[in-house]
């Protein structure tokens, strides 16, 4: 089935070719551990082909006119809805989610890609009143140069979306570094844009180690703008690097997102929402709810309930599973160890906290779903972001204090408050340190037209989707024109 979907070794696609590095490194299958692919170890030296192939087409493609470069965008994005079968088995097999959930993915990115398509239509300047007579006044809209995109794995067909069609309706050419944990995916959506009839050199994917080929792309001098969504570690260093020769950088990092629970919420949506929040995806989400805070007035009932649902949770890659395993063996005794020693530190494990050994798991990256109590705000699980299926309970009195948790943390990504009241619900909005509120939902979930992003450590400020993110695939340029006529 493997061979069928994708080929043994992944080549990166650089100006319209496949190409392959001259060492390779392995993709395993986070379900079994087994082999998939060995992907091209690229570094500086495919990175400097690719930033080549990228600014000789690029000076080509900023002189389309926007609407056609959204005409070519409309056929990129309805290929993803009729490749949607191949490139959703694709993601699934190897992130270890099941083929349903690797659907609904595909589904939203050709919503994107649609909505981007369409902003060729609408890329806006304005036009203003000028102090000196004579003079018109207008702001317009143009390319930054290369996009040196570096994308996570935890969604890939969304993240490549993401980035991939804002930055070219801008007119912009791109170097993807693909996400080391879905190589075969950032592949199968590049011949995707080709066969759209994207040209040659506007779209390269090259494959590769974060810090070799990402560093290499970040450091390179040709590359105008940097947009990176991961952790926020990774992030402060393409900062940065980026800094030091001025490029613009979009940063979209992690999260320590919190859940409030208050004693008026309707319990059954609230613990609907704190499980999918918390564990979906295997916790692998920015977004995801890993500090869930409770009103003591309704902790008891709803910590039983939670631990109920909790134990019920079925694990594995089928679309009858709830969630699958980590991304790879590395991530998952990252979470271990993190849970081990937070037990040492005097928490206290009230569910999971071990890898699935059992027969039909014990080969996969298995975390059982974890829930932890009694672990202390300055604690490191309190802090840090695991990217896992791991969350902490909290006791609040009132929301007053349920809100000093929930702000007292590095991040400020999103946040989710479940309450009958209208009041409460208004003074979270405004009193929380996120860059998304949700009243009586989750935490996580973006829609195309929607900004997203966050404040603190979950970000430098920018915004991607959502026509904001025009902001940071495009420059601003203002036009004078002095014509008083004196005849």
């Amino acid at each position: 089935m493997v061979m069928r979907l994708f080929p043994s070794e992944i080549p990166n696609l650089i100006a319209g070719k496949e190409k392959r590095a001259k060492t390779f490194f392995e993709k395993r299958n986070p379900h079994d551990g087994r082999t998939l692919s060995k992907v091209s170890r690229s570094g500086e030296t495919e990175i400097e082909a690719a930033v080549s192939a990228a600014s000789a087409a690029q000076r080509l493609w900023a002189e389309v006119p926007a609407p056609r470069r959204g005409e070519i965008l409309f056929r990129f994005a309805d290929l993803l809805k009729t490749q949607k079968d191949k490139i959703s088995r694709i993601a699934a097999l190897e992130t270890g989610k099941s083929l349903k959930n690797a659907y609904g993915e595909t589904d939203g990115s050709a919503a994107l890609g649609l909505f981007f398509a369409g902003e060729g239509q609408r890329l806006y300047g304005r036009t203003t009143t000028s102090a000196v007579a004579g003079r018109t006044v207008a702001t317009v809209r143009e390319p930054v140069g290369v996009a040196g995109l570096i994308v996570s794995a935890n969604t890939p067909v969304p993240n490549l979306a993401w980035k991939v069609f804002p930055a070219l309706i801008c007119g912009n050419a791109v170097v993807l570094k693909a996400a080391e944990d879905a190589p075969a995916t950032a592949w199968f959506f590049g011949r995707l844009a080709s066969e759209a009839g994207l040209p040659d050199g506007l779209l390269n994917v090259v494959q590769g180690l974060g810090e070799e080929a990402g560093e290499a792309l970040v450091r390179h001098p040709d590359v105008a703008l940097i947009s990176f969504t991961g952790s926020t570690a990774v992030g402060r260093r393409i900062g940065a690097l980026g800094g030091e020769r001025l490029a613009k950088v979009s940063l979209e990092l992690g999260g320590k997102n919190p859940f409030i629970v208050c004693e008026d919420a309707d319990l059954d949506q609230a613990l609907h929402w704190a499980i999918l929040s918390a564990f979906s995806n295997a916790g692998q989400r920015c977004a995801s709810a890993s500090r869930i805070i409770v009103f003591d007035k309704i902790y008891a009932k709803f910590r039983a309930l939670l631990l109920t649902r909790t134990r019920k949770l079925k694990l594995g890659v089928s679309d009858a599973d709830d969630f699958g395993p980590v991304v790879n063996e590395d991530q998952l005794s990252h979470l271990l160890e993190a849970v081990t020693a937070a037990r040492k530190r005097g928490a206290k494990v009230i569910a999971g906290g071990k890898r699935l050994m059992d027969a039909a798991h014990r080969k996969g990256y298995y975390l059982a779903p974890t829930l932890l109590e009694g672990v202390r705000r300055s604690d490191p699980l309190s802090r840090e972001e695991l990217f896992g299926p791991v969350a902490v309970l909290y006791r609040a009195k009132h929301l007053r204090e349920a809100l000093e948790i929930a702000n007292d943390s590095p991040y400020g990504l999103t946040a989710a408050i479940h309450t009958r009241s209208l009041e409460r619900a208004f003074f979270f909005t405004k009193q929380i340190l996120a860059g998304v509120a949700c009243v009586n939902a989750g935490t996580f979930g973006s829609e195309p037209h929607l900004p997203f992003g966050g404040v603190k450590a979950s970000g430098n400020g920018t915004r991607e989707p959502g026509t904001e993110a025009l902001e940071v695939y495009s420059n601003l340029k203002n036009i004078y024109l002095n014509a008083e006529f004196t005849g």
